[in-house]
């Protein structure tokens, strides 16, 4: 994809008044965003402020509420009117998804898991069987050299540690030619040193390749460091949109509550 394609400047994510409703609670009520290409933007605010549903709705993995809300992905509409359309599938293609769980398969050598990434482009039977292209198993290993972990290509997913777990993610979504990263707590569960190592792999993937990348965070200071862009989302809705740089004290704790300032500065300290 180029910058002058139609994709290119359509941009990569649009939702309009978008909505979703868990029983009686709103995660998300009547949130608006867009996303241009290239971009680095990180998702923050508490738990259950709607960080992940929309992240999840953006990739059709979770429908939104019936009404006027759309979402568009690379000028392309995903979802309307409460149902996902028919060109979500294309879309997922184009979108490298990195989950808090990593979502390997434990069974798998790494090797393979990151091969899984190019099952979008390839016959399936290839993937049942794992008989691939020498191209795409070159590409595979250059993927896995690139984050740092091809000394580990031959060992089981399960029995490696949680930030080789994600780098392999990350690996895979490279190898599915992915155009952006959609990443739902990628560090919650890795120690300072991993962490860093896979925020810093994202921003490289931005900067050097060119990838958009959304983000959601527990850690603001993550967000700060990391991220050009800032959305805060509270109780479903947008609550600021702007840079990192403009996250001042009174704005985080208007996003969080008067205890996030001890809180903050007893994590970072």
């Amino acid at each position: 994809m180029t910058a002058s394609s139609p994709a290119a400047d359509a941009g990569l994510v649009m939702a309009r008044d978008v909505s979703k409703t868990f029983g009686a609670r709103k995660a998300l009520d009547g949130v608006s965003i867009s996303v241009a290409n290239g971009e680095m933007v990180a998702l923050i605010g508490p738990s259950g402020s709607g960080k992940s549903t929309l992240l999840r709705s953006i990739t059709g993995l979770q429908s939104i509420d019936g009404g006027k809300g759309t979402i568009q992905v690379f000028g392309t509409t995903v979802q309307k009117d409460g149902r996902t359309t028919s060109a979500v599938r294309r879309c997922r293609v184009r979108l490298g998804m990195i989950f808090q769980q990593f979502n390997l398969v434990g069974r798998l050598s790494l090797f393979a898991n990151v091969m899984l990434g190019a099952l979008g482009r390839l016959p399936s039977w290839r993937g049942l069987i794992g008989v691939w292209p020498l191209a795409d198993q070159q590409k595979a290993m250059a993927a896995l050299h690139r984050v740092g972990v091809s000394d580990y290509a031959a060992q089981r997913a399960n029995t490696l540690s949680g930030g080789q777990q994600q780098r392999g993610a990350i690996a895979r979504a490279i190898v599915q030619g992915a155009h952006a990263i959609l990443a739902d707590e990628p560090v919650a569960s890795l120690d300072p040193v991993s962490a860093r190592k896979v925020m810093e792999l994202l921003v490289e993937l931005n900067r050097r390749d060119g990838m958009g990348v959304i983000v959601t965070l527990h850690q603001v200071d993550y967000a700060i460091r990391y991220c050009e862009r800032v959305i805060a989302l509270k109780a479903g809705k947008v609550v600021y949109d702007g840079p990192s740089t403009g996250l001042d004290t009174r704005t985080l704790i208007d996003i969080y509550g008067p205890e996030f300032e001890d809180a903050f500065w007893e994590a970072t300290a």
